[in-house]
């Protein structure tokens, strides 16, 4: 028996949960999947959400393929290994494609180089989550496969009739994902390809009350009219530079769900009281380097901030005509 990272699903749903742990790549095939009571034990690589550590059987035996991720039909191996891709295109028949990165995720538009090892050429794509289809060229805009539990999480928070906005969209899973419940999500992104290829994904999937804009995220509290009830901020990289931006656009009372990578539990909780949040939940979306983690913050915006703004800038302006007094306020 070996000990291993599962998830506990009820039988009913398992063939659902493992259909999607293959996509993402995270199925330890090497392991049987067991049946306690109602729950199927599903053996994954790694730590995540809601996993626990069981025992389990030896699978039986066969090839073991060199490491790779899964997006849709493009397998992406972490090493220039052009005989590893040729063994993966043969075992993995839905595999159109195998890529190697060759740049990490860089520059404002959170884009990367790959090389293409074996199969088809391009970089373009379709995943199927939960009953969405998301074209996705991974070279023009970035997507993450791993963060579709954490969208079907948001989803399960977000109320009916909910007004969201998503800051940094990408080609629109996280607003696509919503949208089945909120009464409209605002989904901007910087980067133009990802807008197009949002665009195409709202076509796909008959979505009519996500609106696209394509605008930098520290402009949006000047050209947004309204506040919302949701906001979701995944920019795990520099997300903490448009915070201030966040509690600007959300209501009192309202959630942000702030992506980001830490090193230490509660690593930003200082910045976010300042700014008059409350974080209501803190977790582990995945490891990222050793002594880094991608984590999400749950946040309650409180409102105080605004107060504290609101009554500096009545003092500061104290004594001044009306006509030098500053109208940041009535952005915020």
């Amino acid at each position: 028996m070996v000990e291993q990272w599962c998830l506990r699903v009820p039988a009913r749903d398992g063939e659902a949960v493992r259909q999607q742990l293959i996509g993402e790549g995270a199925l330890d095939y090497s392991l049987k999947i067991q049946k306690e009571g109602p729950y199927l034990l599903l053996p994954i690589t790694g730590p995540r959400e809601g996993a626990e550590r069981c025992s389990f059987g030896r699978g039986a035996a066969h090839n073991v393929l060199p490491r790779h991720e899964l997006v849709g039909g493009i397998a992406i191996m972490q090493d220039r290994d052009p005989g590893g891709a040729e063994q993966i295109l043969a075992s993995r028949h839905s595999v159109h494609t195998v890529l190697c990165a060759a740049s990490e995720v860089a520059g404002e538009y959170r884009t990367r180089k790959f090389e293409v090892l074996g199969g088809r050429p391009g970089t373009r794509t379709e995943v199927i989550e939960y009953g969405h289809r998301f074209v996705v060229d991974l070279s023009r805009a970035y997507f993450s496969a791993r963060l579709s539990s954490e969208r079907q999480r948001i989803l399960a928070q977000t109320g009916d009739h909910e007004r969201l906005l998503d800051m940094f969209a990408g080609v629109g899973p996280f607003a696509i994902t919503l949208a089945a419940r909120a009464d409209c999500v605002i989904a901007a992104d910087l980067n133009p390809e990802a807008i197009i290829l949002m665009i195409e994904n709202l076509k796909k999937n008959r979505i009519r009350n996500v609106l696209p804009v394509l605008a930098d995220a520290h402009h949006l509290p000047h050209l947004l009219p309204e506040k919302f009830d949701r906001i979701v901020m995944n920019l795990p990289l520099s997300g903490m530079d448009f915070l201030k931006d966040g509690f600007r656009l959300c209501k009192t009372g309202g959630m942000i769900h702030l992506y980001s990578l830490v090193s230490a539990e509660r690593e930003h909780e200082r910045t976010i009281t300042e700014l008059g949040g409350k974080i209501v939940a803190e977790r582990v979306v995945r490891s990222y380097s050793p002594g880094q983690y991608h984590a999400v913050y749950d946040i309650i915006v409180q409102g105080a901030a605004r107060r504290r703004d609101q009554k500096a800038g009545t003092e500061s302006s104290a004594g001044l005509p009306p006509s030098h007094q500053s109208g940041d306020d009535q952005v915020g």
